[in-house]
């Protein structure tokens, strides 16, 4: 399957990137008892957005596709139930 071009990489705006760098910064300080730098904040944002971004992107698309069959099966059989005896 041809992945689109604006979708092939997955791509955090500024601030969700601050934001990432904000919730690393206080996993270090709160459960490694540690300060990290802004470089090694900047290389694990990175990571995330390119390695695993794409593996969560992915689980949601699976999840959205299995609630959107299920939809549809209800929408199948509620259809049906509309139908008239016609004898």
């Amino acid at each position: 399957m041809k992945k689109r071009d604006s979708l092939s990489q997955i791509k955090l705006s500024d601030q969700q990137k601050e934001k990432l760098n904000d919730e690393i910064k206080a996993f270090y300080l709160d459960v490694r008892g540690e300060e990290i730098g802004m470089i090694q904040q900047m290389q694990l944002v990175e990571l995330f957005e390119q390695k695993l971004a794409p593996i969560i992107y992915n689980k949601a698309l699976d999840d959205a596709k299995r609630w959107f069959g299920q939809m549809m099966d209800n929408a199948d059989s509620d259809y049906y139930a509309l139908y008239k005896d016609e004898g």
